[in-house]
C-alpha cells in the first residue's frame, strides 16, 4: 500500500486528517511545538493510536513518519 493510500484508508476510518492527528499528538503532549518530543517512542504512538482509533500497525506507523517528520501529507 501506498503512503498516500494509508492516509486516505486512515481518513475514512476515522474521519482525521494528519493534521488533526497532529493536534492530537499535542494535546496529549506527544509533541510540542509540532515537533515529536525526543522521550516518545514509536511503540507509544502505535499503541495510542490502536487503543483510540483502533488502527493497525501499519497505519499507526503512517501517522509516527508524519509526527516524527519522516513524511508529510504529500509524501508518496
Amino acid at each position: 500500500m501506498s503512503f498516500q493510500g494509508y492516509l486516505k484508508t486512515i481518513k475514512e476510518k476515522t474521519g482525521l486528517d494528519p493534521q488533526d492527528f497532529k493536534n492530537k499528538a499535542e494535546e496529549k503532549k506527544f509533541t510540542s511545538s509540532g515537533q515529536l518530543l525526543p522521550s516518545v517512542k514509536a511503540g507509544e504512538i502505535v499503541n495510542w493510536l490502536k487503543e483510540e482509533y483502533d488502527l493497525g500497525h501499519g497505519h499507526s506507523m503512517a501517522i509516527y513518519a508524519i509526527l516524527k517528520g519522516i513524511k508529510n501529507e504529500n509524501s508518496q
